[in-house]
């Protein structure tokens, strides 16, 4: 199992990272970060030896009602992934969101969306994982996500915290049980219920009982998503995490 840490789409702060790290994951997408316009050595000096993986546009929905602008979302993200791809990323984060997340007639629309990404990210030799952003306007509700992830044959980018915001820790013991074995990407950060998000590891209301016990046997990779550049705050959530997967950091 691989530790890494999310950077944003900072080079600069990528390179500041801890090197203690297995990965970085950096945010690619417009405005800022454009693969196709990132120079190669310096995001390979950047990484210091670490492995890259990507996050694609944060704010870019995933499917809409028009035909041609769901055809445009996939030209873009696969112009993306094809980047990617060059620059050795090894896997993809993609929000699951949609126009009418409610629209039980509109998730068949979703998942051919999914699939067709996915699909883009097989031909560039990058993993795309479909991350669970539900306790947002856009995202679709966890029990829908694990379902068209298991019917797209697409791994899942579970974010611990935004599960937990959008149910509970019900909410991650149920999806977990339930979609444990589609988890290629953990996104690990704690959270309270008042709205504070992407704490350290310890520091909210998050169960990681759960997590170490729904995963026992998780070999994929880990990123700390903790909104801080304190190194001792990433490096302690990072043990707390390995130590409940039973893994070395």
């Amino acid at each position: 199992m691989d530790i890494g840490v999310t950077v944003g789409d900072d080079l600069d702060r990528l390179a500041a990272s801890p090197a203690r790290f297995d990965f970085c994951e950096l945010g690619v997408g417009e405005p800022t970060l454009v693969p196709g316009e990132i120079d190669p050595d310096r995001l390979t000096d950047a990484l210091a030896g670490r492995d890259l993986l990507v996050h694609l546009p944060y704010s870019q929905r995933l499917a809409t009602y028009v035909p041609e602008v769901n055809d445009a979302i996939v030209d873009y993200q696969r112009r993306l992934l094809t980047a990617a791809g060059d620059l050795g990323a090894e896997k993809a984060v993609l929000h699951a969101t949609s126009a009418d997340r409610d629209d039980v007639n509109f998730r068949e629309t979703a998942g051919e969306q999914l699939r067709r990404v996915a699909d883009a990210g097989r031909e560039a030799g990058v993993e795309v994982v479909v991350e669970n952003v539900g306790h947002q306007h856009a995202g679709l509700q966890l029990s829908v996500l694990g379902d068209l992830a298991r019917e797209t044959d697409t791994p899942v980018c579970f974010d611990v915290g935004h599960a937990y915001m959008e149910g509970g820790n019900k909410a991650i013991k149920r999806f977990l049980r339930s979609h444990g074995d589609r988890v290629s990407h953990l996104h690990c950060h704690d959270v309270r219920r008042r709205g504070d998000t992407h704490l350290p590891v310890g520091a909210g209301e998050v169960d990681y009982d759960l997590v170490e016990s729904e995963l026992a046997d998780f070999d994929g990779t880990v990123a700390l998503e903790v909104f801080t550049d304190d190194e001792t705050l990433l490096l302690d959530s990072a043990e707390r995490v390995a130590d409940r997967l039973g893994a070395s950091f």
